[in-house]
């Protein structure tokens, strides 16, 4: 369930118990059940009000709500993973935990999966392994990714990329050529510090499935703030959702993520 779904249920309980409030109350304070008295004689005794359950369960209902509200919007949420551009890592299916919180304190670090809207239109998020943060070279040769001038160790993947990459000429070039920027997100000559360094506020991002993975060596730099600088959602809002952390569901499969 979406923040916006929770709230609009929220909303409906909260029109149902003012509904509820705002009935008028019988004479006598509600109804009353008519027992035989021992002796025969009628007696009445009080009835617990169906009314004042509802509402009972209505308030808690809302509260949590509120608090899940809260937690969703603010500090964590779910994700569903919907396809297979993370295998082996994650599988279709499962469910994780997002820390929404943790890049509002800290900046995203090399290696984190982290869930972000990307710079194509979608209307959901992706996951992705951050694989290159500001400042940094990135080159993909022979299969290997070079950081920095140093081969990555990916235990993670599942096989090696099939294409060359490399970030140079204030560009993206994947197989010798530059990433068009009316279809990537390749910010401007005036946005980058270096021609052959990830500018700033920008990030790699690549899938575990390397060779069926939709990600930064097709539509270009994810971003951590701002707006797209270029690309099919050029001055539309970026951002990251948040880093994932726990795979939860199926419980055979629960850990931390690395």
């Amino acid at each position: 369930m979406t923040p916006l779904e929770l709230f609009a249920l929220i909303c409906v309980l909260a029109v149902v118990r003012l509904a509820m409030s705002l009935r008028p109350v019988p004479a006598g304070g509600g109804t009353a059940i008519v027992t035989p008295a021992a002796d025969g004689a009628p007696a009445t005794a009080p009835a617990a009000s169906f009314s004042v359950v509802i509402k009972e369960y209505l308030d808690a209902f809302i509260v949590a709500g509120l608090v899940a509200l809260l937690l969703i919007t603010f500090v964590v949420r779910t994700f569903f993973i919907p396809s297979g551009s993370m295998e082996p890592t994650l599988q279709i299916h499962d469910v994780l935990l997002v820390n929404e919180f943790e890049y509002r304190l800290n900046k995203p670090h090399d290696g984190d999966i982290v869930v972000f809207p990307p710079p194509i239109p979608t209307t959901n998020d992706f996951i992705k392994r951050l694989i290159g943060s500001p400042g940094e070279t990135l080159r993909v040769h022979d299969g290997v990714v070079y950081r920095n001038g140093k081969p990555l160790a990916e235990p993670y993947i599942a096989q090696k990329p099939a294409y060359e990459l490399e970030i140079k000429n204030y560009g993206i070039y994947v197989d010798g050529t530059p990433m068009d920027p009316t279809e990537a997100n390749v910010p401007p000559r005036s946005k980058w510090t270096s021609p052959d360094t990830i500018p700033p506020g920008c990030y790699f991002m690549m899938g575990d499935n390397r060779n069926n993975s939709e990600d930064s060596h097709i539509w270009g730099f994810a971003q951590l703030n701002g707006t797209f600088a270029t690309g099919p959602e050029t001055g539309k809002k970026a951002g990251f959702t948040g880093h994932a952390f726990l795979l939860f569901w199926p419980p055979n499969r629960f850990g931390i993520l690395h």
